[in-house]
């Protein structure tokens, strides 16, 4: 493509991808727009192009794309944030963006044009194409896209360790246990965007109960013939759940008939958005957390795995030394006498420190001049504990995150 040239449609979606996939980091916006349309109908327009795109990648004959159009649910954010795009883009700050029940990864895809960085998670076994749709899209992208295949009903464990913003679309009522999943995501994401199925009427289409923060269990075949569908809450119901998992409700909408919805029939079928913030995100001040952070917990400490990684703001250059204050927890003192941390910064290998006993220690570690900007640092302890039959996390250390901030370059 001439570099004068603009680009037309999507072309520049799938550039802007490809840019990433190779650590272009140029406004990326510029190349296919000098400002920001309306999310309606930038999204719309994606969709044409992953229509498309789809067309041209083939699946296993036995295999079929996610039939319905997951873009679609931007129009009512569109709505939701009056049309502003940028208030989307601050909502997902400088953090990467979860999508929960990835599909085929539509809008995984989109999120990564507008300039995200994202990870996407569905259940494999109830994915409509086993999750080969959103890897084979991936490859037709040269996407820099992190895919988990996950239960997140069972272990609410999520790629990253910190969010700017959840996508979570239609997935709230096929989740057995939607309340430890929504508070599960509080901890971990400072925004979200949800939508689920709610009813006013019990299946009779005779008995009102929306005015009461109630949820209907559907039988195994009563909803679709899909036994993955459970919980169908109220507008109260909901609100409440989203309220006390940790959430604060910035923006509420519901589309259809929501007088005469009930949980089972197509006629009675209504849905519900939320834009939420949390309240119990725990979000770092000066740095952003990357891979090998598990959840915060008891909205205070997280624990690590064995490798972990995060991201330092820096002002200016200089020669700063790096610190990281954590607790070297019981459990795993107990199972090893003595364990070596070791960390790299910008590629400059940091010398390790063995730690011999349990309880508050710091690390710290001086490195060569560093830009302005950001330096990227890894952690690697040579021991840890787990995954076990109880808890298949892989633990390290614990770091405190309510008090001064845990991790610094000075």
């Amino acid at each position: 493509m001439d570099s004068n040239q603009q680009p037309t449609d999507y072309e520049s979606a799938a550039l802007t991808i490809v840019l990433r996939a190779r650590g272009d980091h140029r406004n990326i916006q510029a190349l296919y727009h000098e400002s920001l349309p309306r999310l309606s109908e930038q999204s719309q327009r994606f969709h044409q192009y992953m229509q498309e795109l789809k067309r041209k990648t083939p699946l296993h004959p036995a295999l079929k794309w996610y039939p319905w159009s997951s873009l679609g649910q931007f129009d009512i954010l569109d709505q939701l944030l009056q049309g502003d795009t940028d208030a989307l883009l601050k909502m997902i700050g400088r953090e990467p963006v979860l999508d929960v029940g990835c599909g085929d990864g539509d809008i995984s895809f989109f999120l990564e044009s507008l300039g995200a960085r994202v990870d996407a998670i569905d259940n494999a076994p109830t994915n409509y194409n086993a999750m080969y749709g959103v890897r084979a899209l991936k490859e037709a992208l040269h996407s820099p896209l992190r895919i988990q295949a996950t239960d997140i009903d069972q272990h609410p464990q999520f790629p990253g360790a910190h969010y700017g913003l959840t996508i979570m679309l239609g997935v709230l009522y096929h989740l057995k246990n939607p309340y430890l999943v929504l508070e599960s995501l509080a901890r971990c994401s400072d925004h979200i965007y949800l939508s689920t199925r709610i009813a006013q009427l019990a299946p009779d289409r005779k008995t009102g109960y929306g005015g009461n923060p109630v949820a209907y269990l559907v039988d195994d075949q009563e909803l679709n013939a899909d036994y993955t569908n459970y919980w169908i809450f109220t507008e109260e119901g909901l609100k409440r759940i989203v309220r006390r998992a940790g959430w604060d409700i910035l923006h509420y909408s519901a589309t259809g008939n929501v007088a005469t919805s009930d949980p089972v029939t197509p006629k009675g079928d209504s849905r519900a958005y939320i834009v939420a913030r949390s309240r119990v995100s725990g979000r770092p001040s000066g740095f952003r957390l990357l891979e090998g952070w598990h959840h915060l917990e008891n909205d205070t400490w997280r624990w690590t795995a064995r490798k972990f990684a995060a991201e330092i703001d820096t002002a200016a250059a200089s020669a700063p030394t790096l610190t990281l204050n954590f607790y070297l927890p019981e459990p795993v003192a107990a199972q090893h006498p003595s364990i070596t941390l070791r960390a790299r910064a910008n590629g400059q290998d940091l010398p390790p420190i063995t730690f011999s006993s349990a309880g508050s220690h710091s690390y710290s570690a001086r490195l060569d001049t560093v830009p302005a900007g950001s330096v990227h640092v890894e952690f690697e302890l040579d021991r840890c504990i787990g995954p076990t039959s109880a808890d298949p996390r892989e633990l390290g250390i614990q770091v405190e995150f309510s008090a001064a901030p845990p991790l610094s370059l000075a």
